[in-house]
């Protein structure tokens, strides 16, 4: 009889982690968490820098033990009387990327880093943790917070938006917002078309299309003092709201902004969790970090494949299925890639078998910047080429799992 009350008690612990009622643990607010990662190939460490508060949270309120993917970088929140854990999310970062060029093989440099999490009703300890290519922890920290320490800074809205686009239940939805770089003030009316066209062409992909009504989408307008982004290949350096530039770790059209701090504040008490940022530039290019920001340049025949092809990074964590080159790589043998659309493992059952067995999908080889190596699950997809024009079955598939997890209990 005690075994089975003990069972009892221990199954009925279980459910109600895996169903915690939000309101329990969270109030109806945001905690921005402001970290500095720092460091060279050889030693990384994480800093706190500073907390926010802001009101509304905008996040998901179910499965808050559980992570969407498993990223490059996970942050996990427990309750600091008991120990629970009330809430998981992961990432990708800019700096981890960085560490594998060969800048960090002889210099250190930082980086800053924003997440957002819901704000605690009472104290809890968050632990942020970086993993690098072979999913081994590079860098971990644990800190306390108590929500009602002073010296945590409170945010009010910054910045004037306009609604794109409606979800059909914003208590439950995915908000994603717009953010203006590059454009001036007498620009922001192209900036808005910009932010409609991008949108369209989101949702004339499936799975996008069809749960287009999980969308909540939002253009902040963030007028920057010149036209067009920095090109330091070209010794064109301009005032920009954000400072973005091309040429990210000397890569000509890899285009990205450090300053995150600096988005955040833009978007400050307006509702937004995915980021997606215009850039006012004919100069082909973009990049989009996983759970951090997409950003992608506007005026050029490629800027719709190419806004659609990095919101997969940003916010699904697809992998870029193209070579690259051979050289520097992310992806080895003895690790899975946490990327539901690239795999280095090809024995029965493969990673997307359901989708081979039904004839849908199979095992091409070639992606994340390899020729060897590294699988993909046709022969062609939006996360390969921007003439293609759908994502593959795939990545379909775990688009379609991620929305839900966001929306659905």
């Amino acid at each position: 009889m005690k075994r089975y009350v003990s069972f009892l008690v221990l199954l009925m612990t279980a459910i109600s982690l895996q169903a915690q009622d939000f309101q329990q643990f969270f109030n109806d607010s945001t905690l921005r968490l402001d970290y500095i990662f720092a460091g060279d190939k050889k030693s990384q460490h994480i800093y706190l820098d500073q907390l926010h508060k802001s009101a509304g949270w905008y996040g998901r309120r179910h499965h808050l033990d559980q992570l969407p993917l498993e990223g490059n970088g996970d942050i996990t929140m427990k309750d600091a009387a008991t120990g629970t854990v009330i809430y998981r999310h992961s990432f990708s970062t800019l700096f981890q990327e960085w560490l594998s060029t060969a800048e960090a093989r002889q210099t250190s440099r930082s980086f800053e880093n924003v997440f957002l999490v819901p704000y605690p009703r009472q104290a809890v300890e968050i632990t942020v943790t970086l993993r690098d290519y072979h999913a081994r922890t590079m860098a971990s920290m644990t800190h306390r917070v108590n929500p009602t320490d002073i010296l945590i800074r409170r945010q009010h809205q910054q910045s004037h938006y306009t609604t794109i686009h409606a979800a059909a239940d914003t208590a439950r939805c995915i908000h994603v917002a717009f953010v203006a770089e590059g454009y001036t003030v007498g620009q922001m009316d192209q900036y808005l078309a910009d932010c409609r066209a991008a949108t369209e062409a989101l949702f004339r992909h499936e799975p996008f299309k069809q749960l287009q009504d999980r969308f909540n989408i939002i253009a902040i307008q963030s007028p920057s003092h010149d036209t067009d982004v920095s090109q330091p290949g070209k010794n064109i350096w301009l005032d920009t709201a954000l400072g973005s530039h091309f040429d990210t770790f000397y890569s000509t059209r890899y285009l990205t902004t450090l300053h995150l701090k600096r988005l955040h504040d833009l978007l400050a008490g307006t509702p937004y969790e995915h980021i997606i940022i215009l850039a006012n530039t004919a100069h082909y290019g973009g990049g989009g970090i996983y759970n951090s920001y997409n950003l992608c340049y506007t005026r050029g025949q490629q800027f719709l494949p190419v806004v659609v092809h990095e919101f997969g990074h940003s916010f699904g964590g697809l992998g870029d299925e193209y070579p690259y080159g051979n050289d520097d790589p992310m992806y080895f043998a003895d690790t899975e890639p946490w990327e539901p659309n690239l795999t280095t493992h090809t024995t029965h059952p493969a990673k997307w078998q359901k989708l081979i067995d039904e004839g849908r999908a199979s095992l091409v080889e070639g992606g994340g910047y390899l020729t060897h190596g590294v699988w993909r699950g046709q022969e062609d997809c939006r996360m390969r080429t921007n003439e293609h024009p759908d994502f593959c079955p795939v990545c379909q598939e775990a688009l379609t799992r991620l929305i839900k997890f966001y929306t659905e209990k």
